[in-house]
């Protein structure tokens, strides 16, 4: 990618394609585009298309996606499947159509087995049966993925796909009925305090193992992907690290200043029981995560306090 080169950045207002926005300005990008949905319908074929044509963009991050908490995931089961793949297949389709020089598509890390081995490389996708509570959403970024590997084995394109593991930071979402785990504790510990509440609840059983990478720094390793990578495989990205929900949750508690007790409400899922990404093929090609969990909890949760004011 040159300075000048046109990078169309779908869903750059969301938590991963407003960091992505964020990191080509700091690297001297000046050429950025961006739609909101009332400006560009991606589940339109016809607007893509029309799009492409028209805005002719060089390189492409497809940041956008329909994504959402175990809650949303089990309830929304069809709109999270039919609505992600119906974006992907127009910008993938279009960007093919249209010659695009590079493609990078994201994924998640939820794309892999349950129950397969941690940490977890990038090879063991397919290897066994998904997490139930968000099977629509994983098999969507599975068909994106292989869209990607497929338009490059048959037609040569350069689309690369990456996956990440869990992410928060700026632009998160923190509605309680659809939102992650990270935001979801920043803001019921923020409320908590507020309100003097003498505890807050926590669905499961607080035992699972997770991993958190702050937003900035996959917006980094999604812009050097795609300066320095044409693979076919996908690549990790991730921390290698990883907590408790438990553990996760007193760090919150800490951060945000909240005294009461936690409270775990088992009658919930507790969803896979440890998810942990391999990145080590990432870290080889020269990248390595920057922020610590505790600093990028500060900075979400003081992002959230800024955003409530």
């Amino acid at each position: 990618m040159n300075k000048n080169s046109r990078i169309y950045v779908a869903g750059h207002r969301g938590l991963v394609g407003s960091a992505i926005v964020r990191n080509l300005k700091e690297k001297g990008y000046t050429n950025i585009i961006g739609k909101t949905h009332n400006e560009l319908d991606l589940m339109s074929q016809k607007d893509v298309r029309s799009f492409f044509e028209t805005e002719k963009p060089e390189y492409v991050f497809q940041a956008a996606a329909k994504v959402g908490g175990i809650g949303a995931n089990s309830s929304y089961p069809a709109d999270f499947i039919y609505e992600n793949m119906e974006m992907q297949n127009n910008i993938i389709k279009a960007a093919h159509d249209f010659k695009v020089k590079k493609l990078l598509f994201l994924g998640s890390s939820c794309i892999y087995p349950k129950n397969c081995p941690q940490p977890i490389k990038e090879e063991y996708l397919l290897s066994g049966y998904l997490e139930p509570t968000n099977e629509g959403y994983a098999i969507a970024k599975i068909a994106g993925l292989k869209m990607c590997q497929f338009f490059k084995r048959e037609y040569g394109d350069n689309f690369i796909s990456c996956m990440p593991t869990n992410l928060y930071g700026p632009n998160d979402n923190f509605d309680l009925n659809n939102s992650h785990v990270m935001p979801a504790l920043i803001r019921k510990f923020h409320e908590a305090k507020v309100t003097n509440s003498p505890f807050v609840e926590i669905w499961g059983s607080g035992k699972p193992l997770r991993e958190f990478l702050y937003v900035d720094d996959m917006a980094d390793a999604c812009v050097y992907l795609m300066e320095n990578y044409d693979g076919e495989e996908h690549v990790n990205v991730g921390t290698g690290k990883e907590l408790t929900i438990r553990e996760l949750a007193e760090m919150v508690k800490k951060v945000v200043g909240f005294n009461g007790e936690l409270k775990f409400n088992t009658e919930k899922p507790d969803g896979t029981m440890r998810k942990l990404l391999d990145v080590s093929k990432l870290e080889k090609t020269g990248w390595k995560y920057k922020v610590k969990l505790e600093d990028g909890v500060k900075m979400e949760y003081e992002w959230f306090e800024n955003k409530c004011k």
